[in-house]
């Protein structure tokens, strides 16, 4: 039996002092990228990928440069919400974020695309390839904080967000039915594993504001998102209604020109980062 030389690259002893290999992945050199901020959910359709959008601009207006990432690659929505028409463009050094109106700089794989219906028809490696792609051959600016915008569950590509990308904290996306509330608690238990912290939980369409009476109904059944906040030691939710007027401003790609402070008291808890 061979004798620990003390030096791991070296020794095949597989003792208590083996530093683990990090995964993590450099961005590119010309990129200056602060915080990462990492925006997931246990399943699709609870809108992920509005709260992204919203925290974003948020941000944006408290005069911050922010920045998404869209790594769901096989259902990218970042760029129609934006209103984004035009493609990435890049140079031998790198590629080159297309930027919103207000000066998000956004990076998704529509952006790269003939045609934005044309399907991503990849298998998982190569779409957890695309996304480290997006992070290490992508120059971004001087951003203050980048969102990353994950594809549901937890497979390939989130554990290769969080293994090669350093993501200084998630956001959890929800919707109030009781399935989706155990289903939440699988991404929070992920993110234990990986050592990611929980920012908040953040639940989508969590009631109905009446316009005639001004009374809130919960349309999908009572929220759960407290409880599991308090079981996990979470101490920031948020809660958005479902708007009509949110939803057009999607569709038309105006999500800059938003108005509601649903998501306000996260964005100072991401500001204190």
């Amino acid at each position: 039996m061979s004798e620990c030389t003390h030096n791991c690259s070296t020794c095949s002893q597989n003792c208590s002092s083996r530093q683990q290999e990090s995964l993590l992945e450099k961005p590119h050199e010309l990129s200056n990228i602060k915080k990462v901020i990492g925006v997931v959910s246990g399943k699709g359709g609870v809108g992920k990928s509005l709260v992204t959008t919203l925290l974003a601009v948020n941000m944006q207006r408290k005069g911050y440069k922010t920045a998404i990432l869209d790594a769901d690659i096989t259902g990218p929505s970042i760029p129609k919400a934006f209103g984004i028409t035009e493609k990435a463009q890049g140079t031998e050094n790198g590629i080159f974020p297309c930027t919103t109106k207000t000066g998000i700089e956004i990076m998704s794989v529509n952006l790269l695309l003939q045609n934005d219906t044309d399907p991503v028809v990849w298998r998982g490696p190569v779409i957890a390839g695309a996304v480290k792609q997006f992070w290490t051959d992508v120059i971004w600016n001087d951003v203050d904080f980048m969102f990353v915008d994950m594809p549901p569950g937890t497979g390939d590509v989130p554990l290769t967000v969080f293994q090669s990308i350093p993501v200084d904290g998630i956001v959890i996306v929800a919707s109030p039915q009781e399935l989706v509330g155990m289903i939440v608690e699988k991404a929070v238990k992920m993110a234990e594993l990986m050592n990611i912290p929980i920012i908040a939980l953040a639940e989508n369409m969590a009631y109905f504001l009446c316009p005639d009476c001004g009374k809130k109904h919960n349309i999908f059944g009572d929220s759960h998102i407290e409880e599991i906040a308090k079981a996990y030691g979470v101490d920031t939710v948020a809660q958005i209604p479902i708007s009509n007027k949110l939803a057009a401003a999607v569709d038309a790609g105006a999500i800059e020109l938003f108005d509601g402070d649903w998501l306000d008291n996260l964005a100072d808890k991401i500001e204190k980062l």
